[in-house]
């Protein structure tokens, strides 16, 4: 019998917001995939694209930001910033010829655990569909000479 893959996904979550819905589906006792693995960061705002390829090169299947909801941001403008770098991101995942739905952005505030848990679950069986990442050193445009 085969097993079924079960992808590797790291979630970065702001600190005040999506980690603490996080932590309300945690406390809440909302079922979703144990699939994920929890960076916390003071503002989503300070996620670089390094950070998000980085998590590929390691071996990541997929990758979620979550911050505040547009508007609510404790820092200000910081999910302004995060909304202007991930699209970036996701151009940058497409020209080095990965599937950018690999990707996910996300706004959840802290009172969303329900909503967490069924963004996890969600983007976990997306990534599941897709299969195990390819190598990222091993860019299939660069493989073709592209």
């Amino acid at each position: 019998m085969a097993e079924r893959f079960e992808p590797r996904i790291l979630a970065i979550l702001c600190n005040w917001c999506s980690y603490a819905g996080a932590d309300l589906a945690g406390v809440s006792r909302f079922q979703y995939p144990p699939n994920v693995r929890v960076v916390r960061v003071m503002c989503s705002g300070t996620v670089s694209p390094h950070h998000v390829l980085h998590a590929f090169q390691r071996g990541a299947d997929g990758v979620l930001v979550a911050g505040c909801h547009i508007g609510d941001c404790h820092y200000l403008k910081g999910n302004y910033m995060t909304l202007k770098r991930m699209k970036f991101v996701q151009e940058l995942i497409r020209f080095a010829g990965y599937n950018p739905e690999r990707f996910r952005l996300e706004w959840i505030s802290s009172a969303e655990g329900i909503k967490f848990a069924e963004v996890v679950r969600t983007f976990t069986e997306k990534v599941r569909s897709l299969g195990p990442a390819p190598s990222f050193e091993a860019s299939p445009r660069l493989a073709l000479g592209l």
